[in-house]
Order: C-alpha cells, then sequence, then structure tokens
C-alpha cells in the first residue's frame, strides 16, 4: 500500500480536499492518504513549508503532496521532485524544498505540464492530485514532465537565527500552534550556545528588524522567564523557554498561550540572554 501525505490551505467547509482525494483513489484505489493538515492559513506557503518539513520524517515512505499555491494559473512552475527518502509534489513557490532537504535533498526534479483547457485555479486537483497519483502507482518521475535543474527551484528565504557577539540570541518567531506554542527559528543547539540550559533563567524582549546588535532599548518590555525541559517546568500561567519535539527554541505558557501573553506573531523577531549572576 502507497502512502500520500496532504497538505493544503484548502479548510474543510468546501469539497476541494475530497476532490484531490477522489482523484487519487481513481488512480490508485488501494493508496493510503495522510492528510497533515488542510488549515494552514490561506495562502501561508511558509507556515505550510514549515509544517511539512517538520512532518514528513514521521510519515511512512510514500509521496508528500501540498498545495498552498497563491500564484495558482500564473507563470509560477508545477513540480515533482525525488529526494532519498520519498516524492514530493507541488508548486514551484519554495514549498516542498525544507522537506526535501529532511527527506535526503532533491535528486532529480520535473515540470509538470498544465494540459490544455485545464481550469486556472484548481491545479491541486487537476495537476498536482493526478501527478502524486502517477507516482504512488509505479510511474517513474522521468514520464511525468520534462527535467529541470534542482538548482532553479524557488526557496524561501532562511528564517533568522543568530547569536549576537554580545551572546544574545536573536531569532525570529516560526509558528504558532493552536496551544499558542511559539516555535522560534533557531534550534536547540543555538540555546545551549547562548548558555540557555535548565535550570538558567532568561530575559527576552522584541527586537525591530534593523536593529543589528543595539541593547534593549529602555522603552522595550522586558520578560523574564524559566530555562525548562516541558511545560510542567515551571508553575501554572508561567513562561518557559524550551527544545520543542522539533528541536527547536520555543516559549509556553503553562495552561496558557504564550503567543497571546507576548503578543506575537509569525515573523516577529525576539531576543533573549540568560540571567546573569548578580544581575
Amino acid at each position: 500500500m502507497t502512502c500520500v501525505s496532504f497538505i493544503t490551505d484548502y479548510g474543510l467547509a468546501d469539497g476541494f480536499v475530497a476532490a484531490c482525494h477522489g482523484m487519487i483513489l481513481r488512480t490508485v484505489p488501494t493508496a493510503r492518504i495522510l492528510d497533515i493538515t488542510h488549515l494552514v492559513p490561506p495562502g501561508d506557503v511558509r507556515r505550510a513549508a514549515a509544517v511539512l518539513a517538520q512532518t514528513v520524517e514521521s510519515l511512512p515512505r510514500g509521496v508528500h503532496l501540498a498545495v498552498v499555491d497563491p500564484g495558482v494559473g500564473t507563470a509560477r512552475r508545477a513540480v515533482a521532485l525525488r529526494a532519498a527518502g520519498g516524492d514530493l509534489v507541488g508548486p514551484d513557490n519554495g514549498l516542498l524544498i525544507a522537506a526535501a532537504e529532511r527527506l535526503g535533498g532533491v535528486q532529480a526534479a520535473v515540470t509538470l505540464p498544465v494540459p490544455a483547457g485545464t481550469p486556472a485555479t484548481f491545479h491541486g486537483r487537476d495537476v498536482f492530485a493526478p501527478a502524486a497519483a502517477e507516482l504512488a502507482g509505479g510511474t517513474e518521475l522521468a514520464a511525468l514532465g520534462a527535467p529541470l535543474d534542482p538548482a532553479t527551484l524557488v526557496r524561501l528565504p532562511a528564517p533568522h537565527a543568530r547569536l549576537r557577539p554580545d551572546g544574545v540570541l536573536e531569532a525570529e518567531v516560526l509558528l504558532v500552534d493552536t496551544f499558542g506554542n511559539v516555535q522560534l527559528a533557531a534550534a536547540g543547539p543555538l540555546l545551549a550556545d547562548a548558555g540557555l540550559h535548565p535550570p538558567a533563567r532568561a530575559r527576552l524582549w522584541a527586537v525591530a528588524l534593523d536593529a543589528g546588535d543595539a541593547g534593549t532599548d529602555p522603552a522595550t518590555r522586558v520578560t523574564e522567564l524559566a530555562v525548562g525541559v516541558t511545560f510542567a517546568s515551571v508553575q501554572s500561567g508561567e513562561l518557559v523557554l524550551y527544545v520543542d519535539a522539533a528541536g527547536m527554541a520555543a516559549l509556553a505558557v503553562r495552561d496558557g498561550d504564550a503567543a497571546r501573553a507576548l503578543a506575537v506573531a509569525p515573523a516577529d523577531r525576539l531576543a533573549i540572554c540568560r540571567v546573569g549572576d548578580g544581575d
């Protein structure tokens, strides 16, 4: 049985997801479709790419179909990629690259043709789902379209994360999950490099995109928090910095909503430093 994972911004109120399922199952009736999520905010390629990349290694080997496609019907390419750990299908807008890298990197890529007369607004059903079905059914990647140089694939800008010369960790907000937990673009080892490991305490504040290595503005709200291992490392209502299940630095409020408490959203930039002895 071949697995096809599926992520979109289609929502659940309409028949879009079912139509794509149907196109796959009409070609490969034995396929198993695993829905990652269809609740990506409309057009949010960046979030979908992060969710797909952080999920794909937990899935069975197979085909990964991703459709968050604000450029549908334009000159953007439709592509299928082969990675060491599976195939990926979707628009060439940066959505697939991080997941492909988690699967061992892009080994080959093709441009999917858009048949004449195809409606311009539903390539998920009419282009991407059929291609995913062909791959799930055993069709070779090269048979699906013209080869393209993987180096020409669109890539999203790398999210901001760095350890400043003054020892402050700067990172942008990458994701906010359904619980309000705030995942940062800094991987766990960067926390250790900044001395941010349990049971340390830390200070956190927002920084402007053009702040450079400037210190904390006196008018900036500074929040002190614990560095812990899990939500229960702190008392109810308290803020904790920890390494999440994806290996990324994250912020949570036990029994609460960190994004709301800190008034942050994806792409906001935060600075964190260890509270030293005598501070």
